[in-house]
């Protein structure tokens, strides 16, 4: 099941209890599905309950207790479990990670778009200035991708104002000047160096493109040995866990959880491992998360970091689209080439190693990382090279 799908789910279950007289409101028009936040557990999580807790006059406690059998019956929903004021969190049944790769792989570029913002007109009034520009280009194809249209003109007054680059970005070439101008915090001044063309870890923009460099390389790898993907066998931490584990903390954590060393290689098409792990996102309220308690142990699986990644990117999309914030998207990438980058020396046989099912699945894993990267850059108008 994916986010999306289980999103639907829990409206539905929202929807039975409407019916059955147990709540009195109006089903609303979208559910919001995230990862769990700190002292959350299992797969995803919702504040669904506490979103319909004022308009139904209970608590949001006693909301998540009539929710929770309705959604416990749902297919493809293993278990759930109650958290803090009301977050529903839900542990998803066999498959769910395979569920999810299969879903990226067939949607391609369109993984991740949604009918958010459909029938909606986004305006943007920005300066004439070069980084106001170049953001409000990037958000017309972030906000497409949500349903709605966004239209840019330069008129008074404005609501698009990013604190302006200091020089002009340009002698950079186009890719590493605007990803120099939409990876920053619009309300940060961006830097204008040299620094986003050397072709080391420390670049974040190398490291987004040199990882779905790596991905292409995979599957070149992959075809010379005879080996397909396949993501039927995908596992992530959460097909590894019973149901008694849903009772207690997540230890699904996200590409930003874990901070340390990287040993990003230079491009080549020989593997090497990588443990960087670098911040993702900017989060705020409706992402249901304290960044202060974010920093965490390795759960022992690297696959897990990579699958939360992909889980997370239609939200990444909803919030870059809607808090008309590109950067958010440019960072969630940094955070997935950094899972990629962790787990792409599983992906093929070693030594006398024959292919196998988890080879064929973890290729599908890391195609449809380089897919997500690809579709990602190609939002904010920066190229993904097959080689680099």
């Amino acid at each position: 099941m994916t986010p999306v799908e289980l999103s639907r789910t829990v409206l539905s279950a929202v929807r039975r209890a409407v019916d059955g007289g147990e709540l009195s409101v109006a089903v609303p028009a979208r559910a919001v599905v995230t990862l769990p936040g700190p002292g959350g557990c299992g797969d995803y999580a919702t504040n669904i309950a506490l979103q319909l807790a004022r308009p139904a006059g209970l608590p949001p406690r006693e909301v998540a207790e009539i929710l929770r059998p309705h959604l416990s019956g749902a297919v493809g929903v293993a278990d759930v479990a109650i958290t803090g004021p009301g977050f529903l969190n839900i542990r998803l049944g066999g498959g769910a990670s395979a569920a999810l790769v299969r879903d990226v792989l067939t949607r391609g570029p369109r993984y991740g778009h949604s009918d958010t913002l459909a029938g909606q007109v986004v305006e943007l009034r920005v300066p004439y200035d070069a980084r106001a520009e170049v953001i409000a280009d990037a958000l017309v194809r972030i906000v497409a991708t949500q349903g709605g249209r966004a239209e840019v003109r330069h008129a008074e007054p404005v609501n698009l104002r990013p604190v302006p680059a200091p020089e002009d970005p340009a002698p950079l070439g186009p890719d590493a000047a605007r990803w120099a101008l939409l990876h920053p915090a619009p309300h940060d001044r961006p830097r204008i160096t040299a620094d986003h063309l050397v072709q080391r870890e420390s670049n974040p923009l190398f490291r987004v493109r040199y990882a779905h460099a790596r991905t292409r390389a995979l599957s070149r790898n992959a075809a010379a040995l005879g080996q397909d993907s396949d993501p039927s066998d995908v596992r992530g931490p959460s097909d590894l866990r019973g149901p008694s584990d849903l009772h207690g903390p997540s230890t699904v954590r996200r590409p930003s959880d874990r901070l340390g060393p990287s040993t990003v290689r230079r491009p080549s098409d020989t593997l090497s491992p990588s443990a960087a792990r670098r911040p993702s996102d900017v989060r705020d309220p409706s992402d249901m998360r304290d960044p202060s308690n974010l920093h965490g142990p390795s759960d022992g699986h690297p696959e897990g970091d990579l699958l939360a990644a992909l889980a997370e990117y239609p939200h990444v999309l909803r919030l870059a689209a809607t808090h008309r914030a590109p950067d958010r998207l440019a960072r969630h990438l940094v955070g997935t080439a950094d899972a990629l980058l962790g787990f792409q020396h599983t992906v093929l046989p070693r030594g006398d190693e024959k292919p196998s099912a988890a080879h064929r699945a973890r290729l599908a894993l890391a195609e449809a990382a380089g897919t997500v990267l690809a579709g990602g850059l190609s939002l904010l108008g920066i190229s993904a090279p097959d080689y680099l």
